[in-house]
C-alpha cells in the first residue's frame, strides 16, 4: 500500500471521530475536561454543530471520509485522530501515545481499523513514545519527526526502522517551552500548505531546523505571536495551496493569502481552541493524490 506520503497532495481518503463519538456527553466532558488540560469545559452540542460544518467543507473536496466509532475506554481526547497512527511508506502503523490519558486510543484503533478496511503494518512498542503530531513528512523522502514530550528517543529509533534507510529523517528537537502537560507537537510550529511553502511560528523553532527548510527553498509563512495561541500555526492542507483554518487568525490568513494559498475558515471554539488541537489534529489523512 502506498499513502502518497506528504502533507499538501490533494487527500482522498480520511479518517475521522465525531464528537458524538468522542466526548459523548456534556456529562462526560464535565467530568474529564480539566484532567485533561483543556483550556476551558466545552460545550457538546456546539461542537457537534461545528464538527457537521468542518465536515460539509472535507466532503466538498470529493474525499473518501472513514468514521471511527466510539469506545469505553476513550476519553475525549479522541477526537484527535491524528495521533494515534502514523502513514510510513509500508502504511498505516500505531503510534504510542506521550500523554497517558491517551494511551488506550491506539488499542482501539487496532480493533477499529479492520471495519474501514485498512490493515495495519506495525507500531511503536513501549517504551518508545510516538504521536502523529509530530511528524511532518516533507515528500516521500523525507520526513520531520520532533523529539519532545511525546515523542522520546526510542520512539524515533523504531520510526527509523519502520520507514527504512531508504528515508530520510530528520530529528528536530522541541523546547520546553509551558512544560510536559501543554500540548506542543511539530506541528504546533509548522504546517506546510504547498511543496514549497509551510506555515511557520518562528520563536519556538530551532535555528538550524529553520535555516534548513529556507535552504531546501521553503517559503515560511510567518504566525504572528498574537495568533499562536488560537491555532494560527495549525492548518490542514487538502490540496496544494488549500488549506483549512480555524477562524479568528485574520493575519494569518491574510498572509497564506499573500503566498497565494487559498484558505477555508472554520468554526472552531468548541472542537480545535478548548482542547488546542486544530484542524490537522482533528484528521488522519489515509491517502493523497500523488498528482
Amino acid at each position: 500500500m502506498n499513502p502518497c506520503l506528504g502533507e499538501v497532495s490533494p487527500i482522498r481518503e480520511i479518517l475521522l471521530r465525531h464528537p458524538r463519538d468522542a466526548f459523548v456527553s456534556q456529562s462526560l466532558l464535565n467530568q474529564t475536561w480539566r484532567a485533561l488540560n483543556y483550556l476551558a469545559e466545552p460545550d457538546f452540542v456546539r461542537a457537534c454543530a461545528e464538527y457537521d460544518g468542518f465536515v460539509r467543507v472535507l466532503e466538498s473536496q470529493g474525499m473518501e471520509i472513514h468514521f471511527l466509532a466510539g469506545h469505553p475506554r476513550l476519553t475525549p481526547d479522541a477526537l484527535y485522530v491524528r495521533d494515534a497512527a502514523i502513514l510510513t511508506p509500508r502504511g498505516l502503523c500505531l503510534a504510542a501515545m506521550g500523554k497517558v490519558e491517551r494511551v488506550p486510543e491506539t488499542d482501539v484503533l487496532a480493533e477499529q481499523s479492520k471495519t474501514i478496511n485498512w490493515s495495519l503494518c506495525g507500531g511503536i512498542s513501549p517504551p518508545g513514545q510516538v504521536e502523529g503530531g509530530d511528524l511532518v513528512w516533507l515528500d516521500s523522502k523525507r520526513v520531520l519527526i520532533a523529539h519532545g514530550y511525546r515523542t522520546n528517543a526510542e520512539g524515533i529509533r523504531q520510526f527509523q526502522d519502520l520507514v527504512g534507510s531508504e528515508v530520510e529523517v530528520r530529528e528536530v528537537p522541541l523546547p520546553h517551552f509551558r512544560g510536559p502537560n501543554d500540548v506542543l507537537h511539530l506541528m504546533s510550529m509548522i504546517s506546510p500548505v504547498d511543496h514549497d511553502l509551510a506555515l511557520v511560528y518562528s520563536p519556538l523553532m530551532p535555528v538550524p531546523f529553520r535555516n534548513w527548510l529556507l535552504e531546501l527553498g521553503m517559503t515560511l509563512v510567518e504566525v504572528p505571536e498574537s495568533e499562536y495561541d488560537s491555532l494560527g500555526c495549525n492548518v490542514l492542507a487538502l490540496a496544494p495551496r488549500r488549506c483549512v483554518l480555524v477562524e479568528g487568525n485574520p493575519e494569518t490568513r491574510r498572509a497564506l493569502e499573500r503566498a497565494g494559498a487559498e484558505v477555508i475558515e472554520i468554526e472552531g471554539s468548541e472542537i480545535c481552541l478548548k482542547g488546542s488541537g486544530g484542524p490537522t489534529c482533528l484528521t488522519r489523512p489515509l491517502v493523497r493524490s500523488p498528482f
